[in-house]
């Protein structure tokens, strides 16, 4: 780079801001470097701005590498900057080495303020680190940090995490005052959540109304907590109630505070009023997410109403949301429950093509909606579909069940007996008894065309069966 005579910090600072591309704002650094030599020197903002780039890639190791080269440079590092790695280790979930960046402070000389001690304690808190982060308030006290309303704060947080500290919490609140601390809206929306997940909304509402009388404004979180917590309740009309409030008040709903009322709604019968909150979202340029059309999805199939189902998934799949094996299975039982078994099986070919996979949980649900599509479509007289279907079963170590196996028999009893013939070999081969229904009928077929020999040779496994489990038993 050609640089002009006079090189200075904010020229630099511009030129990397102005950079998208790490790289080639790493070699304008590095460019600027070379000019140590014509009196310019990197100081805390170049650095800084430096290694605040490299986090936001997650380039950790060349950011403290930074601080080593400020530390050798002779200059001063900022308690800033060390709370800019320690927020960009908490965003990839990191607490640990959050602790270990806080520790180095005072080899670079840098004193810890109250600032970095609240920082710490929060990002330990928001990880769930509740052990290391009660050791670390005391920590703080031992070292003379004076309480705030934001230490409290964090600590009433802390203490909402777990349903029997939430008296403790409520204590630290009630003490607020007498210490001189005033809560604020954060103080409010932190114990309201708090009692809503602890399931004790009505408590939580009864604080909303305490919070508004003390002058604080209640925020989009705290009203769709509330919200969510009424619809865990089934209380459904108090939580309209609370988003005509909300609204009122100059609140906008969020995606968050929709898919609580929709999914609230679903679960009680009322798919269609949750599609009109859906329809007002798109109104208001909201995108609903996999929870929200889950909910939708869910309901509609409750409710037999499996057109609009199948429409939900398809608004979904245009969204690019990727639907999960659970759902293909609500909208596969829903056709099989109307008697809808080829529109069942389509949407079950369709899953296996999209590379979607039950996971453990997903699993016994997955290998019963399988058997039971194969079932319907014998008993629809699509017997050949069925045994594809069979087929795709065996190969992909998906259990066929007794009953499968049974029905696929007595469909090609009368159109291919080898096959039906076939089918009850692998249904012993997996340990599965067929009843003395199914032997009759595969003896009947053979005998209607003659063919002693193997109706004899069926016999003779029936009874060889038969011998077996009654000396075994």
């Amino acid at each position: 780079m050609k640089w002009p005579k006079q090189v200075t910090s904010s020229l630099v600072e511009r030129l990397i801001c102005s950079e998208k591309d790490l790289d080639k704002a790493i070699s304008i650094f590095d460019a600027a470097t070379a000019e140590y030599s014509n009196g310019f020197r990197h100081d805390h903002s170049t650095f800084g701005l430096m290694i605040r780039r490299l986090l936001s890639a997650n380039k950790f190791v060349p950011a403290e590498d930074m601080l080593v080269r400020m530390k050798q440079e002779k200059c001063d590092v900022t308690e800033d900057i060390f709370l800019s790695i320690c927020r960009a280790y908490a965003r990839v979930h990191k607490p640990l080495e959050v602790m270990r960046v806080f520790r180095k402070m005072k080899e670079y000389q840098c004193e810890p303020t109250a600032k970095s001690y609240v920082t710490v304690f929060s990002i330990l808190v928001n990880e769930s680190q509740l052990k290391m982060a009660f050791k670390f308030y005391r920590y703080m006290r031992e070292k003379g940090i004076p309480a705030s309303v934001a230490s409290l704060n964090v600590l009433i947080k802390a203490l909402c995490k777990s349903n029997g500290t939430m008296d403790s919490a409520f204590q630290i609140f009630r003490e607020m005052p007498k210490r001189g601390h005033t809560p604020d809206s954060y103080t409010y929306g932190t114990l309201i959540n708090g009692l809503c997940r602890a399931g004790r909304t009505l408590e939580a509402k009864e604080l909303l109304i305490e919070m508004e009388g003390n002058g604080c404004s209640p925020s989009v979180v705290t009203y769709s907590c509330l919200i969510h917590g009424f619809c865990q309740l089934n209380k459904l009309a108090d939580a309209m109630e609370l988003l005509k409030e909300m609204k009122s008040k100059g609140v906008e709903p969020n995606v968050y505070t929709y898919s609580s009322l929709i999914d609230g709604l679903c679960k009680n019968g009322h798919s269609l009023q949750a599609m009109d909150l859906l329809e007002r979202m798109a109104r208001k340029s909201l995108v609903p997410n996999s929870i929200t059309y889950s909910s939708l999805i869910n309901g509609f199939c409750k409710e037999g109403k499996i057109n609009e189902a199948v429409q939900i998934l398809d608004r979904m799949k245009l969204q690019d949301l990727k639907p999960d094996a659970g759902l293909y299975s609500k909208i596969i039982n829903g056709f099989c429950e109307i008697g809808k078994f080829q529109e069942a099986a389509n949407f079950l070919d369709e899953m296996v093509l999209s590379g979607i996979t039950p996971n453990r949980v997903t699993w016994g649900l997955h290998v019963r909606v399988h058997n039971r599509v194969a079932q319907g479509l014998c008993a629809e007289g699509h017997s050949n579909q069925a045994f594809q279907l069979y087929l795709s079963l065996r190969s992909r170590g998906i259990s066929v069940e007794t009953k499968t196996f049974e029905a696929l028999i007595h469909g090609f009893c009368k159109r291919d007996l080898h096959k039906a013939a076939r089918i009850m070999d692998e249904m012993v081969i997996d340990g599965c008894i067929p009843n003395e229904e199914t032997w009759n009928e595969m003896l009947d077929g053979f005998w209607d065309r003659k063919k002693v020999r193997e109706a004899a040779e069926l016999l003779q496994s029936n009874l060889i069966d038969e011998f077996l489990n009654t000396t075994c038993s």
